[in-house]
């Protein structure tokens, strides 16, 4: 399946504005994002989706491919959705502009569950939760499966709920699984899923996956082999830069 990744960057962050140009690296975070996602092996194209002109032409400062979108999109997914319609991609895979750490391998194990599944309009992948904490965390989406690996249901809520005894992280298979907001959609389930109303249940939980659900549409979750830190705040930029730098001294070491 010819496969695109879209990465959806906006300058105007409500936590960190101008994130995508940070450059304490010598590299801006939407590049090394573009970089990582630029060695997934089932990829054919890489492009990012933006609606300012400052982040167009950071991305073209290093050859990266970028689209102008337009300003008023209420979510990524709508904007990987305008992208995606100049591409010629059968499979579509948003990756959020500020996941400078992400796995190329998991990219592709996106593209590995819709080919096994031609039944799923959408893929998306999780972790397994090793912590009680994280369990508790609403900032954590936790996500439950059927027994072939589709979603059942996701939710900021401790689930499954364990009635009788104490979770058991330990348990293998996982019953715990954490999500991780790395989707892939089939070219045209993206435009349905962009043009549909919020859900009642998305609108509470504020997680945009439950609207597939909702329209009744079935979600593969693959085990992905780590959660990535993203970006968020400042914090997480500077343990980024910190994790960058170290690496480069064992690179060179």
């Amino acid at each position: 399946m010819r496969t695109a990744i879209v990465i959806p960057a906006r300058f105007a962050s409500s936590r960190l504005p101008g994130k995508p140009l940070l450059r304490q690296t010598g590299k801006y975070l939407i590049q090394h994002v573009y970089e990582r996602a630029c060695q997934a092996r089932c990829v054919d194209r890489v492009v990012v989706a933006t609606d300012d002109p400052r982040i167009i032409a950071a991305v073209e400062s290093f050859g990266g491919n970028v689209v102008l979108t337009r300003r008023d999109h209420a979510s990524g997914t709508d904007r990987v959705a305008e992208a995606a319609r100049s591409l010629d991609a059968e499979v579509i895979i948003n990756l959020q502009g500020d996941e400078p750490c992400v796995e190329p391998d998991d990219v592709d194990l996106l593209t590995v569950l819709l080919a096994r599944d031609p039944d799923a309009e959408m893929a998306t992948l999780a972790v397994p939760i090793k912590r009680l904490e994280d369990w508790r965390d609403p900032s954590r989406v936790k996500v439950v499966c059927d027994a072939s690996g589709r979603a059942l249901y996701f939710s900021r809520s401790p689930i499954p709920f364990v009635r009788d005894e104490q979770p058991d992280f330990a348990a293998r298979p996982a019953r715990f699984l954490q999500h991780l907001g790395l989707y892939a959609y089939r070219r045209e389930f993206l435009f349905r899923l962009a043009a549909e109303p919020p859900a009642m249940l998305e609108e509470m939980e504020k997680l945009e996956q439950l609207r597939v659900l909702a329209m009744g549409y079935e979600i593969q979750v693959g085990i992905a082999s780590q959660a990535s830190a993203g970006v968020d705040t400042l914090a997480d930029y500077e343990q980024f830069v910190r994790t960058y730098r170290q690496g480069r001294r064992l690179q060179a070491a």
